[in-house]
């Protein structure tokens, strides 16, 4: 009997649960699937991201003592998985559960001459049958609540049983505009190894016409680089995290961002470790609460909340989820950055440039674009899965058609993140540098976001009125006479006709 283990490159961690009770010298089998990333037109710099990390890793799989078998490049998984099993006489395959839906599709659909073992997931703090006993019965699916029971489950900042301050949220003291003179910190950055290089090379040669561009790739590939990233965004970005977690500067693609999660969503990072040495951090060196809160509830409560939704509702078609019904086609200017509205230019060339935005640009701007201009939610999805480093199915499906579309009609979040000129202009410097006026919402200097905005409303009052928080928008939208509505959706017609031509 001869037992292997079959390792995939988002499970990059040699506390990988198919790894247990493995014996000494035992083979281990990781697989470059061609076919996998042609799924999708990828971003050059996940590609490298991916292929190197994965490289890396083997290398230290065999540092441990594991008999590895790398596959650089196969054109798709099964028959290399076929002529392993043949080769070493392979009795039994395990490997760990897969986060994604369409993985665990595959999976199931393999014909393998050997017995396929698949092991528990233990790269989240929740596994998906702990989140289904969770949610069931349950009235309401709030991430609030759900955050809250996973503090009091872990004993994360809590005190004798309850949150530390004695506050469970700390938003008040958080989301503030930037101000002039910030100090913000240089992101660790980490030259090309050789492998890393060599992979930086095959993605040119051969995935040079992908989404974005590589040449600056410098992004950390192992674990060890990982929590030096971790460690330089404890000592130099977490005190400022919390206050301006939201605000964009023109030119700062990181702000005070921890950039970790590429690293949480490979593997190399495991939340609970990152969790451990935040609040370690906090209670050793007097590091501001509303920071270190805000910052825990993204990994512990948003990032295990989504994927917890996402296992739930996936099987019920949330994919193709589209409440309101939007089918305009995503423009061009997604793939290239010209664009003369600078939120979205900026946005988009850095997303080109590093295959990476923070959160609230992810939202605010091309989320809130997207929603308020009517596009495609499965053409936007497809998109963010596309672009960003970080992105997998279930990051995307929920995070893209839940929270920025609100085509799920309400499920995860309590009401449409749809804002003006306003919202930008007060959280951002964007509006500084762009030709359309953000006070202005009707004529040709007026921001695009203003008279979307208006003619959203308008467009979709019937449903809007169903959600609870939205009376007061809704209120403005009814002091509007009818010739001013017309013109919103005058202006808003001529401008997606004008993207839909180029």
């Amino acid at each position: 009997m001869t037992l292997a283990v079959w390792i995939l490159g988002d499970q990059l961690n040699l506390e990988n649960s198919a790894l247990d009770g493995l014996p000494a010298g035992a083979p281990v089998l990781m697989i470059e699937s061609i076919a996998h990333v042609q799924v999708r037109n990828y971003h050059q710099q996940k590609l490298v991201l991916v292929w190197s990390a994965m490289r890396h890793f083997a290398e230290r799989l065999k540092e441990q003592g594991y008999q590895v078998h790398y596959v650089e490049q196969a054109q798709d998984f099964e028959p290399e998985l076929t002529t392993f099993i043949s080769n070493n006489q392979i009795t039994e395959l395990k490997v760990m559960e897969p986060a994604n839906i369409p993985f665990q599709e595959l999976l199931q659909n393999l014909n393998l001459a050997c017995k396929l073992t698949v092991t528990p997931n233990n790269h989240y703090l929740w596994s998906a049958q702990e989140f289904c006993q969770w949610a069931k019965d349950r009235k309401r699916l709030l991430m609030e609540d759900f955050y809250r029971e996973t503090r009091r489950r872990l004993d994360i900042l809590m005190d004798e049983g309850k949150p530390v301050g004695g506050q469970w949220n700390y938003d008040q003291d958080n989301r503030k505009p930037p101000k002039k003179g910030l100090n913000l910190p240089e992101p660790l950055s980490f030259k090309p190894d050789s492998i890393t290089q060599s992979v930086i090379d095959l993605v040119k040669k051969n995935f040079g016409q992908n989404f974005g561009q590589v040449n600056s790739f410098s992004w950390a590939v192992t674990q060890e680089d990982a929590l030096k990233v971790l460690e330089e965004f404890i000592q130099h970005r977490l005190a400022q995290f919390g206050p301006y977690q939201d605000a964009m500067i023109t030119g700062q693609w990181t702000m005070f961002h921890g950039l970790i999660s590429p690293y949480l969503n490979l593997g190399i990072l495991s939340p609970k470790e990152v969790i451990q040495r935040i609040e370690k951090a906090y209670r050793s060196r007097e590091l501001p609460l509303a920071s270190v809160e805000g910052f825990i509830r993204q990994v512990i409560g948003w990032r295990e909340y989504i994927r917890g939704l996402y296992l739930l509702k996936m099987p019920e078609g949330y994919a193709q989820k589209n409440w309101f019904d939007h089918q305009q086609p995503l423009p061009d200017f997604f793939w290239t950055g010209e664009t003369s509205m600078n939120c979205l230019k900026e946005t988009l060339e850095q997303t080109i440039e590093t295959g990476y935005a923070h959160h609230i640009q992810r939202l605010m701007i091309l989320g809130n674009f997207s929603l308020i201009a009517g596009l495609n939610p499965q053409a936007v999805e497809n998109w963010f899965h596309s672009a960003y480093i970080d992105a997998y199915d279930w990051v995307m499906q929920t995070n893209v058609l839940g929270m920025a579309l609100f085509a799920d009609g309400g499920v995860l979040a309590s009401k449409p993140y749809a804002a003006s000129a306003n919202y930008i202009n007060k959280m951002s410097n964007y509006c500084e540098g762009c030709r359309y006026n953000p006070k202005e919402r009707l004529g040709e200097d007026a921001c695009p976001f203003n008279y979307l905005y208006w003619n959203f409303l308008d467009r979709h009052r019937e449903k809007l009125n169903q959600q609870g928080r939205m009376g007061l928008v809704l209120a403005h939208l009814d002091k509007l006479d009818e010739k001013t509505r017309t013109a919103y959706a005058s202006q808003t017609t001529h401008f997606l006709n004008a993207q839909s031509k180029g």
